[in-house]
């Protein structure tokens, strides 16, 4: 008796395979539409190149001559992507370049070339440093180095052994005797973005100078203290307080006022006596009386390893967006910046700071159709990073992306959050910008004068997990939390989800700014993706079909393919086809840095063809599904229907399948189609006799011998030029005995 396989859409890995009857319950690479599952579309990477570092952002945009030009921001450089081509439009921290002289120092057999600065410099590793060209380059003596090595090149900067110098990789070793201290060069800083992880921190950037306090026992000074190298009133070594009641009284111990760390190494009752100023990489600094002196013997610092950690060191990202033709560029927690696509040779000039604008904001958007530059976790006092408010709200005058000190004139303005710690992310919607922080969510409507902006709460404990982690399509908000997927369309909605369990067990709370989602229009999807424990960047994604769904049925499937990484998505609108890109983290020289350990991002233009293109080679996309198990009882009459074996019984007779009747539309190349048997639920499952079976496009029967109380489907592909949609399969089942 031939019966037909019906299965609902979606993934359900809320129950067992056993309980998820007539359901999937996993695969990879795969898609629902119209209900029906199918392998995913391909892609192909754009340009020949491989970028340095990992793109944090991305933003399509046209010009006013229709040039489409695609911005991606790795946490290292701010490319712009048009024609086939990348550009680096990276901002310099000194535009003009800066001169140095005996700079170079090396050692025979090394690779690593030290730079000598007269004064402190501001480099980190992992920056970037480009050289200027032949002109300003005098020739290393004692170093088969040359001009060719440096000039017209970046470098990554490998360490900083001291404020005044830092190492690069030179690509190749010194054959040499080795420079000291000779040659001459122009240099440009690039501005600093950040790490291309997101991990927790252990000991420098725990707290407050770098490290967590056990025990802060705390007192006041009895008497200011001057900025200089002795103690109270410049008097000597010792620093008089209200009592040391509490603090330690043997060996070296430390303690703190205000930003300055000092020790001593012994106390009476109402002093600290051979004392040190500016102690653990801070520097001294006056005090005034009646300041909180803290124990911080009991310290893990720079240098320290702490055991524990209570702070993430955040990653290095980017939000950018467009007013007219101008790319709006912003640094995550640093500086913002404008690029002018209209002008001449654009892609030959950088990005430039915006005069006026503030200098340390979490996130940042145009507002349209009102043409206001928002910032949000910004300053509040532009100019100066250390008035930064994680929940401040600053927006520029109409029109003007220079001004922000509100005026009767102008339409600029402030305003503070209160519901929640930070803000964490900010999305354009169609009435109104969302804006969450990390526990609710706030409408910012534009109202005109004099308010500019109404806010509104409209959520509570719907915080938004990742800066990345929301979109906005068809008049309704998606995003993430902390505790589950939500929905906002006038009102506030805890989405079902029939994988919630599975993403959430298995999610890195820890790197929660690595969480990007995107829209795919072409097919009506929202997808996540997100690092699963045990690693720092996204290894999987799921997704919501927004247009397939129903309130009764949503559909949500996941992908834990290790091709389908992304840490960056744009839907289709400027391209016509989704954009994405992929973070690779093995160490790799890159086409555009030397000395690169950043790892490298690749550039991909998706829905097209059914196979990966990466540097010119092509790879196959494996897709597979699986359903739930299925078993067989007697024969059932429903309604007026006539008897028909009913593949939702309860597993009491053993079901007998001798035939497979495929159905596949559109099926491109051969698939595999496997049963997998089962007599119990904790049993194994067993591939069917003279299965997996391979199916073509002219295969009309498979003959079979399988023999179980429940049976569950596996469709898959392996090959390149290979797709399939399901079609309605048919069964030739038979019902047997209990036994």
């Amino acid at each position: 008796m031939l019966q037909k396989l019906g299965f609902l859409p979606g993934f359900n890995k809320q129950v067992t395979s056993t309980g998820a009857e007539s359901q999937w319950t996993g695969g990879e690479n795969v898609r629902f539409r119209y209900g029906t599952p199918e392998k995913i579309g391909g892609w192909n990477q754009l340009g020949d190149s491989k970028l340095t570092g990992a793109a944090r952002g991305l933003h399509h945009m046209v010009n006013k001559d229709g040039i489409k030009y695609a911005a991606i921001g790795t946490n290292r450089i701010l490319y712009v992507y048009s024609g086939g081509v990348y550009y680096d439009i990276h901002p310099l921290v000194n535009p003009s370049g800066t001169a140095i002289t005996s700079a170079f120092s090396t050692t025979n057999g090394q690779s690593t070339v030290t730079l000598t600065f007269s004064s402190a410099h501001n480099f980190e590793a992992g920056d970037i440093i480009l050289f200027g060209d032949a002109s300003t380059f005098t020739a290393i003596t004692g170093s088969n180095f040359s001009s060719t090595t440096f000039c017209d090149k970046k470098f990554m900067v490998t360490g900083v052994p001291t404020t005044t110098s830092l190492e690069i990789n030179a690509g190749s070793n010194e054959t040499g005797a080795g420079a000291t201290t000779s040659g001459a060069i122009t240099f440009f800083q690039y501005f600093h973005v950040g790490p291309a992880e997101q991990v927790g921190v252990f000991g420098y950037g725990i707290s407050q100078w770098s490290g967590t306090v056990t025990n802060p026992q705390t007192t006041t000074l009895n008497g200011a203290l001057n900025a200089d190298s002795a103690g109270t009133g410049g008097s000597g070594t010792t620093i008089n307080v209200a009592s040391t009641t509490g603090f330690p009284s043997t060996g070296t111990n430390f303690i703190q006022v205000d930003n300055e760390e000092i020790s001593y190494t012994g106390i009476t009752s109402t002093s600290f006596t051979g004392i040190t100023r500016n102690v653990r990489g801070t520097t001294n600094a006056s005090h005034s009386n009646g300041a909180t002196v803290t124990n911080h013997s009991a310290f893990s610092a720079w240098g320290e390893a702490a055991s524990t950690t209570d702070k993430v060191g955040e990653p290095g990202m980017w939000s950018l967006d467009n007013l007219g033709s101008t790319l709006v560029a912003l640094i995550f927690n640093g500086e913002c910046f404008e690029w002018n696509a209209d002008a001449s040779n654009a892609t030959a000039t950088r990005a430039t700071i915006i005069a006026g604008a503030p200098t340390a904001s979490r996130d940042m958007l145009v507002s349209t159709p009102d043409r206001h530059l928002v910032f949000f976790g910004t300053e509040t006092t532009i100019g100066s990073k250390e008035t930064q408010d994680d929940m401040f709200i600053r927006f520029s005058s109409q029109e003007n992306i220079n001004e922000y000190t509100p005026t009767a004139e102008n339409s600029a303005g402030t305003q503070r959050l209160a519901a929640g710690s930070r803000i964490m992310g900010a999305k354009l919607g169609r009435n109104a910008l969302y804006v969450w922080s990390d526990t609710a969510l706030f409408t910012m409507r534009f109202v005109g004068t004099p308010f500019t902006f109404a806010y509104e709460q409209v959520g509570t404990n719907c915080g938004l997990i990742g800066k990345n982690a929301a979109v906005e399509v068809d008049g309704a908000a998606y995003w993430m939390s902390d505790n589950g997927f939500f929905r906002y369309t006038g009102k506030l909605e805890s989405m079902d989800c029939l994988v919630e369990d599975y993403v959430y067990d298995n999610l890195n709370t820890t790197s929660n700014q690595m969480v990007y989602a995107g829209i795919n229009n072409l097919f009506g999807e929202v997808t996540w993706f997100y690092p699963e424990a045990g690693s720092n960047v996204n290894t999987q994604s799921v997704t919501y079909s927004y247009l397939d769904s129903t309130s009764k049925r949503p559909i949500w499937f996941v992908n834990a393919s290790t091709l389908f990484i992304r840490t960056s998505w744009v839907d289709s609108a400027v391209f016509g086809l989704p954009h994405a890109t992929q973070y690779d983290a093995g160490t790799d020289s890159s086409f555009d840095v030397v000395g690169n350990t950043e790892g490298i991002s690749y550039y991909y233009e998706h829905e097209t063809g059914v196979n990966q293109v990466r540097l010119g080679v092509t790879t196959a996309i494996p897709a597979t599904i699986t359903s739930g198990d299925y078993d067989i009882t007697q024969k059932v009459v429903r309604g007026a229907a006539t008897n028909m074996a009913d593949l939702r019984g309860d597993g009491e007779n053993i079901m007998r399948v001798s035939r497979i009747i495929p159905d596949f539309i559109n099926q491109q190349g051969s698939s595999i189609v496997q049963l997998d048997l089962r007599n119990y639920p904790s049993d194994t499952a067993a591939s069917s006799s003279l299965g997996p079976f391979t199916i073509s496009s002219s295969t009309t029967k498979v003959d079979t011998r399988a023999r179980a109380r429940s049976i569950a489907l596996t469709i898959s592909n392996t090959a390149v030029d290979t797709s399939w949609k399901l079609g309605t399969f048919r069964l030739d089942i038979h019902a047997g005995g209990r036994r």
